[in-house]
């Protein structure tokens, strides 16, 4: 049985991406904060790594989003991935309205150095969860890049979990 939208539930830490196999080169600083004036996010940013089977941690409170610190930073050359939950067993979580950023959209990182990185949405897509776009999504790119990743599409009880994954993909803009 498939029900869409889920008003609560419980934490759902299944049906993370899979890891990028990129890493970055360490010269960008870390992201401490993520800032999408459109949608209303404004939330620290934790360190993600990998879980035993090879997908990407998620943050562990819904309300922060999370940064794959095996990847390139957000403004270091490569797609920096910062993932959030879309609800949890209390309502919305920090990506809950993700899909509905538009191209144009600007996010900001700040930094350990306390600078910000400035990225642009150029797109938002969703994708089966069980088909997920490896490649483009984590795949090498020559400028900076940024991408947003959070789970949506249909509820499955079933599999308790989320069917597609929404991915927002950015240019650094600064």
């Amino acid at each position: 049985m498939i029900q869409t939208t889920p008003i609560m539930r419980s934490l759902d830490l299944t049906g993370a991406p899979p890891a990028p196999e990129v890493s970055g080169d360490g010269t960008a600083p870390a992201p401490t904060r993520l800032t999408i004036p459109a949608i209303r996010v404004d939330t620290a940013v934790v360190r993600l790594g990998l879980n035993p089977d090879n997908t990407i941690e998620v943050p562990s409170d819904p309300g922060q989003a999370g940064w794959y610190r095996n990847g390139p930073a957000p403004g270091e050359q490569g797609p920096a991935v910062i993932l959030g939950h879309l609800d949890s067993a209390t309502g919305p979580a920090v990506f809950s309205h993700l899909s509905t950023l538009r191209p144009g959209g600007q996010v900001r990182v700040s930094r350990e150095d306390g600078s910000t990185a400035t990225f642009v949405v150029q797109r938002v897509a969703s994708f089966p969860v069980d088909a997920f776009p490896t490649a483009e999504v984590y795949g090498a790119t020559t400028d900076p890049e940024l991408r947003l990743i959070t789970c949506g599409g249909q509820y499955s009880l079933v599999q308790r979990r989320y069917l597609q994954n929404v991915v927002v993909f950015a240019i650094l803009a600064n």
